[in-house]
Order: C-alpha cells, then structure tokens, then sequence
C-alpha cells in the first residue's frame, strides 16, 4: 500500500454528477437530507473470534470518525442510479448473448511496459488462478517475476508476518464488502511502504470502489478477470507519467534469405511516417549486413552498435545523437553493416535498447536478420506486432510454418503473426498459389506485393522509397495498406481535391454554362 499522503476529499463531486431523476426511483421525501455510509466494520460483521483492529498507519486515507449509520448493504433498496444503469447494462449484455466481463480484446489495452518487479498472487478462484497463470506467461510479463498461490487475503497476512512484501500484490476477496475492507485494514498492517495492493471482489459497486481507494488500494477488479485484464491492470500501475506513450514495436523477418523483409520493412516505415503522419523509428538489427543506409540514401553510423555497447547509459539525448533524421517524421537506427568486429551481445542488451527506443517515437520498425538465435527469439515473441515476409515457394512455406508456429505458442494471448507474400508472379518460376500457401500455414497472408524488377531496382540504386520512386504503382499502394493495418491507423482525409495546374502554353478549360452542349460536334453545326 502506498505511504504518500492522501488525496482531499472532493465532496463537490458528488453534488456535480448529473442524474436524470426521470429514470430514478421515487422516494417519499427528496428533499430529506441522505444518511452518511459507514463502512467501518462493525463488530458483528468481523468474522467470528476477530477483535478489532485499529486503522494502520500505512492506509493512503483513514476515515474519520462518523456517527452510527446502518451498516452498508449493497443489495439495501435506495436511490442507487449507478447500480441500476451497470444492473440494465449487464441484463442487455446478457440478451445479446456477450458476458460482461470487463475484458478488452488485445488490439485495445494498449502497448504495456512492466519493469523488472516480482508480483505475488493469492486467488480463491479456480478460474482466477488459471488467468494469472496464463497472464504470467505473457510477453508483456516476460520480465516480472510471477508467484502464484491458492488463498485469499487471509493467506497473503499470513506470509507477509515472516517476509517482506513484493512491490506488486494480487489479492482476491470473494466475501461480503465490510468482510473485504476488514481484511484489507489487516493487509496494511504487514505491508511494507510502497507496495501496490490490487484487490479482486466479488461486489461491482462504485461506493465500495471509492472506499477501497481511500484505504490505498491501487486498483479493484470484478471477478471474474481475464489474463489481459489483469496484464492490462498491472501495467497501468506502472506506467511512468513523465512518458506520455510506450511505441509499438513491429518486427519484420524474413522467411528466407532474399525474401524481401528489409525492403518491405523500410518502405512500410515511411509510408507510416508519411502517409499516416505518425513518427516512427527504423532500428536496423542486421549488424553486419543491414541495408537501411543504403536503402535511404543516408550514411551508415554506429547507433545500433553503439547502443548495444553500452545499453545501460542510454537516455533521450544519447539516443537522439545516435540516431540519424531521414524525415521530418522518420529516424533510422542504422547498422554499421562491418566485418571487422564479430558481434556477441547478450540477448539483456537487445531487449533494453529496443525498450529505450519504444519511448522516442510511437512506432518503432525492426529489421531482423535472417539468422537464429537467443536474442531473436526473444525480440520475435517480445513484439507488438510481427510480420513474416515469404516468397511462394518451398523453402519459404517451410520456414514460414516454423516461425509462426513458435510466435504463436510463445504469445498465446495475441493475434497470430501476419504474412506477407513479396515477389509473386516472377516470370517463368513455378509458384505456391497464395491459397494454398495461406491454408497450410494457418494464416491468411495480409498482404501480397507483386513482382516489380523495375521499380524496386530503380529504387534502391538511387536510395528512394517506392512511395516516391513509383508513387503510382501496385507496391507503393500495396505498402500504404500494409501501413494501415500495422499501426492501426487509417490516412489522413484530404480537404478536398487538389486542383491541376494549368500546362504552360494552353489555355484553362473552363466549365460550359448550364444549358450549353459539351459535344465537339455539336459545336462544329451551333448556330452563328
């Protein structure tokens, strides 16, 4: 539980909420003055052979003293607008056949950052045990570490009088609400100063949500809870306010050597930086081979190795140098692309710079090597999003089957990876039609770029884009939609069309009035 002082009390709060009194019950007398709550325990609903206990000090708010009130009952009848409007929106939910779960599906709790921290886990539930279990065997928990054990609040109080508390503890409390506060108030007396208390309940009630704020609860979840929930809850717990976002990682590897994943991975980062307006960030992980230099005409630097080399000194401004400004909107971690050093970084330092990279820009492109090893496994299974670049042959489908295979049980609680077929309809070279490639892999490819010799050749001679080099073709427009199903994002609407300047030489065209032929011949035989 936290020691920070308490929040004041905003008693205004209550008077500004706006109620429609048409959809109320009606009470005898509206203007009688309401009861104050009491949700101290009283005696009789402490559980048997439990003495009370005074407030501890380490509660974020006591409650002060109030006079002698009805004990809180949430099912009591009385003006409780709130509850009728959750209780009219689960009974619809109901109707429709969707459980109110509180869940939200994976593409909308948002890019999640959870440090180094151990999290201790105490359910009643069977069904609450199994979240957990499943949520400590995600990729946004890959660096916390998980202990989960069977029992409530009551275990928790008994482990804590002999060790010291992590800086995360899960609770679940499926008793009555001033059973769960009682319970509480005995957690805050063995926990240690800083720790975060997130409390599981039976009870969806707003007074009792308040309530358990007061007493320096982090967070309070209805069971049953699902694993993203309880990710999507931890990881609002330690967000750092001083960043205003966590980019999204999106990792590009190629199903076999010359597939095109660089290629595709470069020309889908600028069309997001672009096209969409979004800032984005090109981080060349092929150290001794990467492209991305090349690719944007820009001359190679010791970023990534230089960060790799010293990953703990990284901050803002170190990595704003190491980076080199493409475009307004576009920064490029390039590889050294050098044979004179032969590369052994620990898979730690790969994971800590792609993490101080997420917070410079909201996306963030990896350009992975086709190679196989600690570190690339990890990243794979790290990332937001992952994009497997094949060719329609053999080889590729093979590869193919085993990557998304190992990312698909490696990120059980995310969407499988998305494939990319890059060089179809290659003249004269027998093909895996693109059905039949997507039927035995599992997945439907997201997006097929033809085979263009021409433009793409074009392109990387002279260090361009293909939105630039061949704003017109099928790829550019096969990269713009390919960009919009990465980042999320639709592109921009245009105000209106832009008007074509008129050739040098000719006269404008100007619009016939209304009434007037628009036929050439009929302009030819109009009478003089």
């Amino acid at each position: 539980m936290s020691t920070a002082p308490a929040p004041r009390e905003f008693d205004s709060f209550d008077d500004a909420f706006d109620v429609d009194m048409e959809f109320a019950p009606p009470v005898d007398d509206v203007a009688a003055p309401r009861s104050p709550l009491q949700f101290t325990p009283a005696a009789s609903a402490m559980p048997a052979g439990a003495a009370p206990q005074p407030q501890s000090p380490l509660h974020a708010a006591p409650l002060a003293p109030v006079p002698a009130a009805p004990a809180y009952a949430p099912d009591a009848a009385g003006f409780n607008p709130v509850g009728d409007v959750v209780a009219q929106a689960q009974a619809s939910l109901m109707d429709t056949g969707l459980a109110f779960t509180g869940l939200a599906p994976a593409s909308n709790i948002g890019e999640v950052s959870v440090p180094r921290i151990a999290i201790h886990v105490f359910a009643e539930r069977q069904d609450t045990l199994a979240s957990a279990e499943r949520a400590a065997q995600d990729r946004r928990l890959s660096r916390a570490t998980t202990q989960i054990r069977v029992g409530g609040v009551a275990a928790a109080v008994e482990t804590y009088q002999h060790e010291p508390t992590p800086p995360l503890i899960i609770v679940e409390c499926l008793k009555d609400p001033q059973t769960l506060l009682w319970e509480v108030d005995q957690l805050a007396e063995v926990c240690d100063a800083g720790t975060k208390v997130v409390v599981i309940g039976a009870t969806n009630d707003i007074i009792l949500f308040r309530e358990l704020m007061r007493r320096g609860v982090s967070e309070y979840l209805v069971a049953p809870v699902q694993p993203l929930q309880l990710i999507a809850a931890i990881g609002g717990l330690f967000n750092d306010p001083a960043q205003p976002f966590v980019g999204r990682t999106i990792a590009f590897v190629g199903a076999r050597g010359g597939a095109g994943a660089s290629a595709v991975a470069h020309n889908t980062a600028y069309a997001i930086s672009e096209r969409i307006g979004a800032n984005t960030v090109i981080v060349d992980y092929d150290l001794p081979f990467g492209t991305a230099g090349l690719d944007f005409n820009q001359d190679p630097l010791n970023g990534v190795a230089d960060a790799l080399g010293q990953p703990d000194r990284l901050d803002s401004t170190l990595l704003d140098r190491m980076m080199v400004r493409c475009t307004d909107k576009l920064s490029l971690f390039a590889a050294p692309a050098s044979l004179d050093t032969d590369w052994d970084i620990s898979t730690e330092a790969f994971e800590e710079v792609t993490n101080q990279i997420r917070a410079t820009a909201p996306f963030v492109v990896l350009d992975l090597p086709h190679l196989w090893s600690p570190w690339m496994r990890r990243t794979l299974i790290s990332a937001d999003e992952v994009v497997v670049v094949a060719t329609p042959d053999l080889a590729s489908l093979r590869n193919a089957k085993n990557m998304i295979d190992l990312i698909r049980q490696g990120r059980p609680n995310d969407a499988p990876p998305r494939l990319v077929l890059n060089q179809v309809g290659v003249p004269g070279r027998p093909e895996i039609p693109a059905k039949d490639f997507g039927a035995a892999l599992g997945v439907h490819p997201s997006l097929i770029i033809p085979f263009d010799a021409k433009t793409f050749g074009a392109a990387a001679n002279n260090g361009q884009m293909i939105l630039d080099a061949g704003a017109k073709t099928k790829s550019a427009e096969a990269f713009q939609t390919l960009a919009q199903i990465v980042s999320r994002r639709e592109l921009p609407m245009v105000a209106g069309p832009k008007a074509k300047p008129a050739k040098a030489g000719k006269a404008e065209k100007t619009k016939p009035a209304d009434g007037a032929s628009k036929s050439l011949f009929a302009n030819m035989f109009k009478k003089r």
